[in-house]
């Protein structure tokens, strides 16, 4: 891209999303086969799966499991509106520079949704990293973007109301 800026002068603007998260009234995770750690969590509180995975307890964390950045879906829309009036081409990174680990995802869900959630502990996915968080300085710096969800627990929250109005998904 930046070759292409530099040859043609074509601007862009690339945002590196970190782990979208979270729900509105109408828009949430529904995936075919899901993969992301939070709706999986939820499907298991409504009883749609009968435990969670946890990949790895090994790692050197402070519980043992894998740390992400989770960032809500309303802060990754707000980040491309701000991005449609940037003057100069560049790269973002969009998180909100904080992490929290599979076990505590896990155990806020249980908070979120009063309910168990049984997990089971496998061995490590090869490839996963055990911290990804966002430096997400220069965004803030250069389109004065700012996360406005950057307490977990609201970001499941919002995922947890949508989960409930649409435990099986859009449908077909």
């Amino acid at each position: 891209l930046r070759w292409y800026d530099e040859i043609h002068g074509l601007k862009f603007v690339a945002l590196r999303y970190f782990n979208a998260a979270g729900a509105t009234g109408k828009f949430g995770e529904d995936h075919r086969i899901e993969t992301h750690l939070i709706p999986n969590v939820l499907k298991v509180a409504l009883g749609q799966k009968p435990q969670v995975e946890i990949y790895g307890t090994d790692y050197e964390t402070p519980d043992g499991t894998c740390i992400r950045d989770y960032i809500h879906i309303l802060d990754l829309s707000r980040a491309h509106i701000l991005a449609l009036g940037a003057k100069e081409s560049a790269f973002y990174n969009l998180g909100t520079g904080g992490g929290a680990s599979v076990r505590e995802v896990i155990d806020i869900c249980r908070e979120v949704t009063g309910r168990k959630i049984p997990v089971v502990e496998k061995p490590r996915r090869p490839g996963d990293p055990p911290r990804l968080i966002a430096a997400s300085e220069k965004i803030k710096r250069e389109l004065g973007w700012t996360p406005q969800f950057e307490n977990l627990r609201a970001i499941i929250e919002s995922a947890w109301r949508w989960h409930q109005k649409f435990p099986e998904g859009y449908g077909d």
